[in-house]
């Protein structure tokens, strides 16, 4: 008898009536069937034989568990009438082995089964093969099976809390979570299949699962930093799931996934917010420093300035235009080291002694510049910085001399009304903050009348991977050709065409005599 390998089923096997559903008793048995039932009662892998033209079932312990609450029933029952559900997808596989076209192999497939009250998803890897006689015609079909359902299941859950890991990393604001999420969420149809996400004050504390018309639903709470950051993930639970551990604690991740994304959001936004404040209050700083310059009669002035860091908006260079006791007009550019809210500060310090000492000294600008370079020692303000400053004074014939001295910066660029360009070249003089001795030097030249000075910080002529005469040759052959135009076009044209090369700051101030 082939039932000694059954275990817990023997006692079902031996009690069936054998003859009522047309196998006949265990003794008239073929060689095939016996040796078949032999086969999957000894193996402790899930197995079950479709015997006989109505395909009854016949299986071990090992498939019990598959097939849930229909077993007893299905013991010697066709197949048709066990899997009524499921038939439609295995049907045909069955039928095409009987007909003898090969065994089929079939990973992971999807089958709603009722196999615990209700219609239950589940993933199964099976082979279908026939069992033969000795002239080849199938007996029957043998079924070796794996349920999947759980490594299926957990995987695609594990995907979508590493999508939504993934896609929800950079959000700049809480706002932006639903919008990011729910996409993402509803890629998941058989977890979820309706989903909502809503930010909301006093939202659920805890996780809760009721049932309504409309099914089973879940409410999933979503903690930020504080407790007024809350929301709630909405949930229509699946009708195919059943509404266990592995489910609720499937969504406990999800609003343990979001919670964490919405206050890593919360984090981003406040940081945003101190950096606008921060870039607020360094704007204001820098507009303090860099305003509007005098407009003396007979001269048009015109300033720009650009950050090397655009968003905090703020550098150490420099430019100013401000009248002298005696009524001459002083221009500035400078440049401390560095382009940061620190370089600023000491900016701000330089500019201020400069502005000063030159209206109370009221001398030329190499006695000034020493005057500032004391200072800068005397009272330790601990940088370093080039500075050119310019003295424009009015002539009896009507154009205007221009007395300047150099401490470290590059030349001021001289453009005539028909384009000529020329710098106004001298020996180099030490930096400020080197040497408060260092003896300075007034150079002079005639501004004619249409002739454009443009004073500008080392920004406008460095390029990456190339030296400052490269950028001084740059800066000569593009002026000229705009000697004409409006000193904003001068301004803004030279601005434009250093855009993906500068890598400092760049001050601009633009002298038109007329």
């Amino acid at each position: 008898m082939p039932f000694a390998y059954a275990g817990s089923l023997r006692p079902a096997y031996e009690g069936m009536d054998w003859a009522a559903i047309g196998i006949g008793p265990p003794e008239t048995w073929s060689a095939e069937l016996d040796g078949a039932l032999r086969l999957i009662l000894s193996t402790r892998f899930p197995a079950t034989l479709f015997w006989g033209r109505d395909g009854v079932l016949l299986y071990n312990e090992a498939y019990v568990p598959l097939i849930g609450d229909k077993h007893p029933a299905a013991l010697g029952t066709p197949a048709a009438e066990v899997f009524p559900e499921i038939w439609s997808a295995i049907g045909p596989m069955i039928r095409s082995v009987r007909a003898g076209e090969g065994p089929t192999w079939v990973e992971d497939a999807r089958l709603l089964m009722r196999r615990r009250g209700f219609l239950e998803e589940c993933y199964f890897t099976f082979s279908y093969s026939p069992v033969l006689d000795d002239d080849g015609a199938v007996l029957g079909v043998l079924d070796i099976a794996a349920e999947t359902t759980g490594q299926v299941v957990d995987q695609r859950r594990l995907q979508l809390l590493t999508r939504l890991g993934d896609g929800l990393r950079d959000l700049a604001g809480p706002a932006e979570l639903p919008a990011a999420a729910l996409p993402l969420l509803r890629e998941d149809a058989y977890d979820l299949p309706e989903v909502d996400l809503v930010l909301m004050p006093q939202a659920a504390t805890e996780l809760v699962v009721t049932d309504g018309p409309g099914g089973r639903h879940a409410t999933v709470p979503i903690v930020g930093r504080t407790p007024d950051s809350t929301g709630e993930l909405r949930v229509r639970l699946s009708e195919h799931l059943a509404p266990d551990e592995t489910y609720v604690g499937f969504l406990r991740l999800l609003g343990d996934s979001l919670s964490s994304a919405l206050t890593a959001a919360e984090v981003r936004w406040a940081e945003h917010r101190a950096a606008l404040a921060h870039r607020s209050m360094s704007e204001t700083l820098q507009r303090s420093l860099l305003t509007e310059p005098v407009q003396p009669a007979g001269l048009r002035i015109v300033t720009r300035y650009r950050p090397a860091v655009h968003e905090a908006k703020v550098g150490g260079d420099w430019y100013d235009a401000f009248p002298t006791a005696s009524g001459t007009t002083c221009l500035v550019v400078g440049d401390v080291a560095g382009h940061d809210g620190e370089a600023a500060a000491l900016m701000g310090q330089i500019r201020n002694l400069l502005r000063g000492i030159a209206y109370a000294l009221d001398a030329p600008p190499a006695a000034v510049l020493t005057a500032l370079d004391r200072a800068v020692r005397g009272l330790s303000v601990g940088t370093l910085a080039t500075a050119l400053l310019a003295v424009v004074e009015p002539t009896a014939t009507g154009d205007r001399l221009l007395r300047w001295s150099n401490a470290g910066h590059p030349p001021p660029l001289l453009l005539a009304p028909d384009g000529t360009a020329r710098l106004l070249e001298h020996h180099p003089e030490l930096l400020l903050g080197v040497s408060p001795g260092t003896r300075r030097t007034d150079h002079t030249a005639v501004l004619p009348v249409g002739s454009t000075l443009l004073l500008y910080t080392d920004g406008l002529i460095e390029r990456r991977h190339a030296g400052i005469t490269r950028g001084i040759d740059w800066l000569v052959r593009v002026a000229g050709p705009l000697a004409g135009e409006s000193l904003d076009v001068l301004c803004d044209q030279l601005l434009a065409d250093t855009t993906g090369h500068a890598e400092d700051d760049i001050a601009l101030l633009a002298v038109r005599a007329g």
